[in-house]
């Protein structure tokens, strides 16, 4: 599973809490849904978060319409379980402003 193990319910549960904004979806993916003030600000949060993606090397799967960003975070390698990678990246999604 490319050596990345998912995590249990508790971490996650306790990332979730640290982590305003985000919650689990009913098939485990951590997911965040924001309402920006302009489509303008929607895409420079898409940029924002496709720089820390990519230096993190590990991406989000996207939806943007309009003003409304919608991402959802699972570890492919791992059978779409949630592991550290994800962690690690809504945590730097959650500090963006």
């Amino acid at each position: 599973m490319g050596g990345h193990e998912a995590l249990d319910a508790a971490t996650i549960a306790a990332a979730l809490a640290a982590s305003p904004g985000w919650t689990q979806a009913d098939d485990g993916a951590l997911v965040l849904q924001r309402r920006l003030p302009s489509a303008a600000a929607a895409v420079g949060f898409i940029a924002a978060v496709g720089a820390l993606a990519e230096g993190q090397g590990h991406h989000p799967e996207l939806r943007w319409v309009y003003r409304e960003v919608s991402l959802r975070l699972v570890t492919h390698d791992a059978g779409d379980a949630v592991t550290e990678r994800d962690v690690a990246l809504m945590r730097a999604i959650a500090e963006l402003p």
